[in-house]
């Protein structure tokens, strides 16, 4: 099969930065039922424009372009060795071009492999099917989605809904709750796949398989049909919204499947995606190895509607939800004065330089100097996908990544080294908000998965420190314009993301009766 490695190469390419069809169409439906606006509503408009940036760039929607998993089907004596190998060598070939982020990380030494290959990565799952060519399927599942997957062993007691019995109103009740904790940080609005039975693996192997299924089919069982509807309406219910900003749309697909499992063990496992839904699929002549058909509809079929606002003056309009609120225009480094001015609400547009950290830079600094001088600075929770030419570094994409992982260093190092401000998503817990409280910090919230319409604010890169940390981990020094969020904890002890938590969880506590 002389052009088997270039299909694969073109799946990826295809997955990464083009969302399908269907995905797109439940975008748009959000679109239509969210206010333009709400904070939400802008969300969106943001989204729909991010997806036509990356398709018209050919860039990844997102920069966390996740643990590619691929499911092949292949006749009997297909050499499933041989296609092993190339699509090991497309995931090479890919991340080299950009079109995936360095994500193979060595769980003992933190290492990072550099090309997307290590024991474990990528994933491959080969199965034998009578037909006499080959389907090859892949999701790219991001990791801020992926550390939002529950698995729920029943009975159990919920909070918000009480006792879950091994029944199928014990199943629904999982279900509602594992989009509540969820909140924002998964970027929201998103998908579930979610397995009942099962053990603890292949439950959540079939939770994940339900996330191949096209977003407007139905379900052939009758009681999961009924389900997967009513999850759909009540979730929505729930006031979450895009990106934990609140809103009527938090659930975007809900897929349901069933499996037997051991008397003794009753698991439900939740699979959630992003809005991000980044997964296609490929039928292959098992002959040449060039592609035949694609599975899901191409997303260049469908066109999304971007907010006409410009950028500025919709971030105002959403912000105005919140009553009185404003746009400031900050220039780095930021003094304490111009932070505590700001209120959770107001809209931010930052010029000048900020400094991108996430894991193991956080962890790094706790004992160590920092390499610039950081007083008055910004920091970006981004690990951004970077390329290198004559020329230098050059941004290929650059959202924010979940911010909550940083919960236990993030109050301490603010106040170190005199950092007045970060930007991440999905807020950050109580440590923080009490050292902004005392320290004079913000938070900032950006646009979950918008990579492109991030990555075009960043004008140059400055420099790099740190890259033995792979290039997702490593302290990028960015000169950025008109880089906008929005303040979502301030330094008066506010935190939309507490109010909205504390909202939705009465909301859900109003679906405690039985209702299967």
């Amino acid at each position: 099969m002389t052009s088997f490695l270039q299909s694969v190469y073109d799946l990826i390419v295809e997955t990464s930065t083009n969302l399908p069809g269907d995905v797109r169409r439940a975008i748009q439906e959000a679109q239509a039922q969210e206010d333009a606006a709400t904070r939400s509503g802008l969300s969106l408009s943001t989204i729909a424009r991010n997806i036509t940036m990356a398709e018209k760039n050919v860039s990844p929607i997102c920069q966390d372009t996740g643990m590619p998993t691929f499911i092949v089907h292949t006749p009997i004596g297909a050499n499933q060795i041989q296609m092993k190998k190339d699509i090991r060598e497309a995931i090479s070939r890919a991340t080299k071009e950009g079109k995936l982020r360095t994500n193979s990380v060595d769980s003992l030494t933190g290492a990072n492999s550099g090309d997307n290959l290590g024991p474990g990565t990528p994933v491959i799952h080969f199965e034998q099917w009578e037909r006499e060519d080959i389907e090859v399927k892949l999701i790219l599942k991001g990791g801020g989605c992926e550390n939002k997957n529950i698995q729920y062993s029943l009975p159990a007691e919920l909070e918000g809904l009480g006792k879950a019995g091994r029944d199928l109103d014990g199943i629904r009740k999982c279900i509602l709750h594992a989009v509540y904790q969820a909140q924002g940080q998964g970027c929201s609005a998103g998908f579930i796949g979610v397995g009942i039975g099962g053990d603890r693996t292949t439950g959540y192997e079939l939770a994940k398989h339900q996330l191949f299924r096209k977003a407007d089919d139905v379900n052939p069982h009758s009681d999961l049909a009924q389900l997967e509807q009513y999850i759909m309406e009540k979730a929505n219910e729930l006031g979450i919204g895009t990106m934990g900003f609140g809103g009527e749309v938090t659930l975007l697909g809900c897929k349901i499947g069933v499996m037997n499992r051991l008397p003794a063990s009753f698991f439900v496992s939740v699979a959630y995606n992003c809005w991000a839904f980044r997964r296609q699929g490929v039928i292959i002549d098992s002959d040449s190895g060039a592609i035949r058909e694609w599975i899901y509809e191409r997303g260049t079929e469908v066109a999304m509607a971007a907010s006409q606002k410009s950028e500025n003056s919709g971030q105002v309009a959403a912000a105005s939800e919140q009553g009185e609120s404003r746009q400031v225009v900050l220039t780095t480094p930021i003094t304490e004065e111009a932070i505590r001015s700001l209120r959770v609400g107001d809209v931010v547009i930052i010029n000048g330089e900020m400094h991108t950290g996430r894991d193991a830079l956080h962890k790094y600094l706790m004992d160590h100097d920092a390499p610039v001088d950081l007083n008055g600075a910004v920091i970006y929770h981004c690990g951004p996908v970077m390329l290198k030419d004559e020329e230098g570094w050059h941004v290929k994409a650059a959202g924010p990544t979940t911010s909550i992982r940083e919960e236990p260093y993030q109050g301490d190092i603010m106040k170190k080294f005199g950092i007045r401000a970060v930007i991440g998503k999905g807020g950050m817990g109580a440590k923080t908000l009490a050292a902004l409280q005392e320290h004079g910090g913000v938070y900032l919230n950006a646009i979950g998965g918008a990579a492109q319409y991030y990555a075009e604010c960043i004008k140059r890169v400055n420099g790099v420190d740190y890259m033995e940390f792979g290039i997702p981990e490593a302290m990028w020094h960015l000169d950025v314009e008109g880089f906008a969020a929005i303040v979502t904890m301030d330094s008066h002890g506010n935190s939309l993301h507490a109010d909205v938590d504390r909202s939705s969880l009465e909301k859900l506590s109003q679906f405690k009766a039985p209702v299967f």
